[in-house]
């Protein structure tokens, strides 16, 4: 129970520490993309923003995974929805820093993404097992 809880809050706080330094780091390598207000209409911005926060996602589902060592999917699947609940309250409060195309795709998306980065780590652990039949698991 302790390894699921820790395994859960590292892949949290792996996308929370990639998150906000992507966020950082573009601000400060792209600070004209950004209003005074915060809000971002700037469209290669935008997906830029979407494909890292997905990169991050999977990160976080494969560091939940790594960290959990059984039950890799379940592992990320909860990482998942607990980013979706954080990501659906941070869109309500933030929903006016951009399109809403933006936040729809990062709400469809993040579950997806993180599932995939738990996959990642469970393809990882059958190559690395020679007497694992079975690389794919579905819940």
């Amino acid at each position: 129970m302790l390894r699921s809880i820790l395994a859960v809050i590292a892949g949290l706080a792996t996308l929370i520490i990639t998150g906000l330094g992507g966020d950082v780091a573009l601000r400060g390598l792209a600070p004209q993309w950004f209003a005074e207000s915060g809000r971002v209409e700037n469209v290669p911005a935008l997906l830029l923003m979407v494909c890292y926060t997905l990169i991050f996602s999977v990160l976080s589902g494969y560091v939940a995974a790594l960290v959990a060592k059984r039950q890799e999917i379940k592992h990320a699947f909860i990482l998942g929805f607990i980013q979706l609940a954080l990501n659906i309250v941070a869109t309500i409060k933030f929903w006016s820093t951009a399109p809403a195309w933006f936040h729809l795709a990062i709400i469809v998306l993040l579950v997806p993404a993180t599932v995939f980065g738990g996959q990642l780590r469970l393809m990882q652990k059958a190559k690395a097992d020679p007497r694992s039949f079975s690389f794919l698991v579905c819940l």
